[in-house]
């Protein structure tokens, strides 16, 4: 008994030993994580249906499958499990069945799953129509069902794109297209126009008949192309009306924002009546109050800037009535939704480096930040509180639920719990600096996992598209600090000049300027500095008190262990800071030998990132410093500065104050504990909303 009570402990002390160390980040962790999407609250708001990708690395593919959880976080159960791709999931109005799109049968048609109580049925094929079904949505009274097609525009049937398709498909094996002059797009980022539209449809929820094509005869992509949805489309609360956003604008087209709001009715006895007409830029995002009363949508004011502003604006159906709501928010809201009671609208938008989720109030357009950091999307009511996705830079989207007027949110999904403890991460910082015309920028630093004090460490220095982009609080697919810091690098990306979630003025600052105070010689944020200064003769690129010196003072003066394959370009050695940014591609991409290799970030090591941050604050201090951005209506060079009215809420900085980012990878990855308060003191964050 003994010997086998020792075995025993003896065991127990062995067992720590066999738990797997976290490793560092890599792509393949990054493409193997599991991604929410489109999560749909049923009609109670008691549970949750949403969208889950996983990734099949054999097949080469990535499988989209239906999920559900119950609104406090349990219950979570698998709803479809089918090879094929199952997505939009859309509740039927009395919450007894889940309509969604599958491609099972071969095409993408609109199929129903019966949600008993005790759980799902098998699912039912609703429609079996010769085109692939896009983007659907169903009515709030449950008797009609809206999606897109793609058709050509001047067949008077489904039928006859079919027809018309499979003719072009038996002429033989060219593939070369005319195209004719004045006919608008030819192609849309990689993929070429075949002379057809996105047009919107609607069909009896029951799947019999034919789809009727509400904007039948317009030349316009109704979702707009390449990246519009179905928010971009609604039915009004009683079913019988559809508004929707599309683009008419002939060979204009491709320069043209101005897309407009057209009302229709549901069973398309009429021709679509455009709403908008009076505002030659962009419309969309409709939404119907509950009642039926209002229409809500986002609007930009300055045709053929796709840059612009969204305002938020609300029309009285009954009298015609137009307003804008919270005018002075100087931020860019998307994805607005009516609350329950119709006085509230919930949407997100770029602030300072996250996406945070805000309540406007209908009435007073005040504005209220709901959740803070981290990048949140799809907001829908579910009940007396907001389900909504949310990810952050150590996190993919997971689901979490908000009360009506903020709080504690409630995490109510936790599908990357086991990868994320599997691997290391950075914790990202937040920092800002003196920019062009004296203007604050901000970006992120993040050291390499598993940082050592002393070590030398190669730079990635990031920069975001657009331009009118932001590097946010977000777990991006595509622009990911992580998988550069699993691999040794420390990264620094930059919203620079022309970023939004800063103020309109600070987006407009790159328009006829691009490649100047945004991208100047240094670019923004990797070396800083007056462009009147001349350049550091030590180290070419590098201006005097820019940032890339304040983070890494200077770079290895000596040669390279090894030669540089640049692609495209001769083998060669980067010994300076201009080296770096002229070839940061193969910077960025050279993970192997003979990286250029930079020296330790100043005051980025443990316990000292007091002293980085008053290093980044006083960046260029001593240069001249140029007039601020200008800003109707704001005295501050960002941020929403409206005064309180009395008995609101006390104001609160635009930044409050933070944890560390990433504190659950903290707890979960013993190679990311690092702490770093980079972020600015409260009195000199600027800029004001109301918090509660």
């Amino acid at each position: 008994m003994r010997k086998l009570l020792l075995l025993l402990a003896m065991s127990t002390l062995a067992l720590p030993a066999l738990a797997a160390e976290p490793h560092p980040f890599n792509v393949h962790d990054l493409v193997t994580m599991k991604r929410i999407s489109d999560p749909q609250p049923s009609p109670k708001g008691d549970r949750v249906a949403f969208v889950l990708r996983t990734t099949d690395l054999a097949a080469n593919r990535g499988r989209y499958d239906l999920w559900m959880v119950n609104a406090d976080g349990g219950g979570l159960v698998q709803l479809t499990n089918d090879p094929a791709s199952d997505d939009s999931p859309r509740w039927a109005p009395d919450g007894q069945s889940l309509y969604f799109l599958s491609s099972r049968s071969g095409s993408n048609q609109v199929w129903k799953l019966p949600m008993g109580a005790k759980g799902p049925g098998e699912p039912v094929q609703v429609t079996r129509l010769p085109l692939d079904v896009s983007n659907l949505i169903v009515s709030p009274d449950g008797s009609r069902l809206a999606f897109s097609l793609e058709v050509y525009v001047d067949c008077p049937t489904v039928a006859c794109t079919r027809e018309r398709m499979d003719a072009k498909g038996k002429k033989g094996t060219a593939s070369g297209q005319l195209y004719q002059g004045g006919v608008g797009f030819f192609r849309h980022w990689d993929t070429w126009s075949a002379g057809m539209r996105n047009h919107l449809f609607t069909l009896p929820s029951s799947g019999q008949g034919d789809p009727v094509d509400v904007s039948r005869g317009m030349a316009a992509d109704v979702p707009s192309r390449p990246f519009g949805g179905s928010e971009e489309f609604t039915f009004s609360p009683d079913g019988r009306t559809v508004v929707f956003t599309a683009r008419v604008a002939g060979r204009e087209e491709p320069w043209s924002t101005n897309f407009d709001l057209y009302s229709v009715p549901a069973d398309g006895s009429a021709a679509p009546r455009n709403l908008t007409q009076a505002n030659l830029a962009w419309d969309t995002q409709p939404a119907f109050s509950p009642d039926g009363k209002t229409l809500a949508y986002l609007a930009m004011t300055r045709p053929g800037f796709e840059s612009d502003r969204f305002h938020v604006r609300v029309r009285d159906l009954a009298t015609g009535q137009d307003r804008e709501i919270a005018a002075p928010w100087d931020r860019s809201p998307d994805g607005i939704v009516f609350s329950k009671d119709g006085r509230t609208l919930y949407a997100t938008a770029n602030d300072v480096g996250q996406s945070p989720l805000f309540a406007i109030d209908v009435a007073s357009g005040k504005v209220t930040r709901l959740v803070a950091e981290g990048h949140a999307r799809d907001p829908k009511p579910a009940g007396d509180r907001i389900v909504y996705g949310l990810d952050t830079l150590t996190s993919p989207v997971e689901l979490f639920t908000v009360g009506r007027d903020g709080g504690k949110p409630t995490q109510i999904t936790h599908v990357n719990r086991e990868a994320l403890a599997g691997v290391g991460m950075t914790a990202p910082e937040h920092f800002s600096f003196p920019g062009a015309n004296g203007d604050t920028v901000w970006g992120w630093v993040a050291k390499p996992v598993g940082f050592q004090p002393g070590k030398k460490y190669p730079l990635a220095f990031l920069i975001h598209g657009g331009p009118q982009n932001s590097f946010d609080n977000e777990f991006h697919y595509r622009w990911n600090p992580q998988p550069y810091a699993g691999a040794g690098y420390g990264v620094v990306m930059i919203d620079f000049h022309g970023s939004p979630g800063y103020g309109q003025a600070f987006t407009d600052s790159i328009s006829r300027d691009w490649g100047g105070q945004a991208a100047g010689r240094p670019p923004e944020g990797a070396g800083g500095g007056d462009p009147a200064q001349p350049m550091d003769r030590r180290r070419p690129g590098l201006r005097p008190g820019g940032l890339l010196r304040r983070l890494h003072d200077q770079l290895d003066p000596g040669e390279l262990a090894g030669p540089l394959q640049v692609p495209g370009g001769p083998r060669r050695h980067l010994r300076s800071a201009n080296d770096v940014l002229q070839h940061r591609g193969a910077l960025v991409s050279g993970m192997g030998d003979g990286r250029p290799v930079l020296a330790e970030p100043r005051g980025v090591r443990e316990g000292q990132s007091g002293e980085l941050r008053r290093s980044l604050e006083d960046a260029d201090a001593g240069g001249p410093q140029r007039p601020r951005l200008p800003h109707p209506g704001n005295p501050g060079d960002r941020g929403f500065q409206h005064p309180p009215a009395q008995g609101d809420p006390q104001p609160v900085p635009l930044l409050p104050g933070r944890e560390p980012l990433g504190a659950q990878a903290r707890q979960q990855h013993p190679l990311a504990r690092h702490r770093a308060g980079l972020a600015r003191p409260l009195a000199e964050a600027g800029g004001e909303v109301t918090a509660r």
